[in-house]
């Protein structure tokens, strides 16, 4: 990657979420390698499909009882101290009538990829962009069904929503801190509005950015293996925080909550690889979750995790 960047030679990444699997693809690869992309200043979708059938689409959530298996797990690390903010995410079998293939064409989402009837993603959250030098990131944390009465100023006045806010873009400041100089808020708690077929929902973020230290100009590999895992989709501090989410979980997260992007051979764009749909033999699988503090209700965190579970075809 810092090869490719350095010679300013366009090209995709993506990154699964333990950074062992970096899969790369110059722009004349794309097409012939089953991939399809829709950012917002690049996208391979060259054509509009009509959607002509209804759709049908049915989760099968594990019980509270299987969640909260990993959830005390979660919680008694945070107690003993070992972390206080773990992203503790579920693996959800969905049924629908649309192909993978069919919920990129039709879904809405600021990032969507399509890979080889593997895995589809339609994710609201940017990584990292880097434009003329700048880096900046964007870290999501915190959501609510945005149908709730003054849904947006309960968002941003939660206790434990604040709290899980500032602790990522606590994080995500420190990150950035490795890679470049002059680091700063420049947008606090901003909400977005995300529109879904099941239920709209209302998200928390922040903008950060920094200005890249020169040995790390133009060397887009580096700059990511600085960074990864995503902040955002881990929790901190990041090393035992990783530790506590593999006892947890109990499943591969793979290619979800990793990272890919788009580098034009200038500037970067790339996002973080949630709201999350992988095939498995004959079986669809959607992988979502939240993130846990010590104020985290299990109740609430079971609810989360389901909100998650929606496809944004409206």
């Amino acid at each position: 990657m810092d090869e490719l960047s350095l010679q300013k030679v366009p090209f995709f990444f993506i990154i699964d979420f333990l950074t062992e699997n970096v899969e790369i693809f110059r722009q004349n690869e794309i097409e012939k390698s089953g991939l399809h992309i829709d950012f917002q200043n690049f996208s391979t979708n060259t054509h509009t499909q009509e959607l002509t059938k209804k759709t049908e689409w049915k989760s099968f959530p594990e019980t509270l009882e299987n969640f909260k298996t990993g959830f005390d797990k979660v919680q008694k690390n945070i107690h003993l101290g070992n972390s206080y903010l773990v992203n503790y995410t579920r693996k959800t079998k969905i049924e629908t009538n649309l192909s993978l293939e069919e919920i990129f064409y039709h879904s809405t989402a600021k990032y969507k990829v399509f890979y080889k009837d593997f895995f589809v993603f339609f994710s609201p959250e940017t990584f990292v962009k880097i434009i003329d030098g700048k880096i900046l990131t964007y870290p999501m944390k915190g959501t609510i069904d945005a149908s709730l009465d003054n849904a947006a100023e309960i968002l941003k006045n939660d206790k434990k929503e604040k709290a899980e806010h500032y602790t990522v873009v606590d994080l995500l400041r420190n990150d950035l801190s490795m890679v470049a100089d002059d680091v700063k808020v420049d947008k606090f708690q901003h909400i977005d509005f995300i529109k879904t077929q099941q239920k709209d929902l209302y998200a928390m973020s922040s903008e950060i950015s920094g200005i890249l230290k020169p040995e790390f100009d133009g060397k887009v590999g580096s700059i990511m293996k600085k960074l990864l895992p995503a902040g955002s989709i881990l929790g901190a501090p990041k090393p035992k925080t990783l530790e506590i989410i593999l006892e947890a979980e109990g499943y591969d997260r793979g290619y979800y909550t990793g990272v890919c992007g788009w580098f034009d051979g200038e500037n970067l764009d790339s996002c973080v690889m949630i709201r999350f749909i992988e095939k498995e033999g004959d079986e669809l699988y959607f992988k979502s979750g939240g993130g846990i503090t010590h104020m985290s209700k299990l109740e609430d965190e079971y609810q989360e995790m389901k909100n998650k579970i929606y496809v944004p075809i409206h």
